[in-house]
């Protein structure tokens, strides 16, 4: 969990630094800051096009009596990728870009329903029982026997 955590915190903004003052020096510093502006407000509108494609669907569905997974699996993509053309930077916003397209966008989704799909298999197959944490945050399988049950006055 925590290298992660130091990617997104750490590793991620200095390639973001270290590109942009690439970018800077090969083209000029004001030029790096108005593609940097162009590019935001290009993803944004982008952004809210895709999303209102998104809310759309998912209301046909609705509408239509189907599970709408594909859907909300989209809107969430279009989220992501909205927030990431709106933080600065180029490795940000060609992930952005990737999130937002259509074509691209089915990939990643299809990518990761996959594995959504594996992980709620293996946790449907895994053996349930009360599960309590340990401090450092590795689960133990609690007795049930032992669980007190109190019930709140009403």
């Amino acid at each position: 969990m925590l290298l992660p955590l130091v990617l997104l915190f750490i590793a991620v903004p200095i390639a973001e630094l270290a590109v942009i003052i690439q970018v800077g020096q090969a083209i000029g510093v004001w030029w790096t800051i108005g593609l940097l502006l162009a590019d935001s407000i290009l993803g944004s509108l982008l952004m809210r096009h895709q999303g209102r494609t998104a809310w759309r669907r998912f209301n046909e569905a609705v509408q239509g009596g189907r599970v709408p997974a594909r859907e909300v699996l989209d809107g969430a993509l279009v989220i992501f990728g909205g927030a990431l053309l709106l933080t600065p930077g180029f490795l940000t916003d060609i992930l952005g870009l990737v999130l937002l397209l259509p074509p691209t966008r089915a990939l990643v989704r299809r990518v990761l329903s996959r594995r959504l799909t594996q992980r709620m298999v293996a946790s449907a197959t895994r053996p349930r029982g009360p599960r309590a944490f340990d401090v450092d945050g590795t689960a133990v399988d609690v007795d049930p026997d032992r669980i007190e049950h109190r019930r709140e006055a009403p």
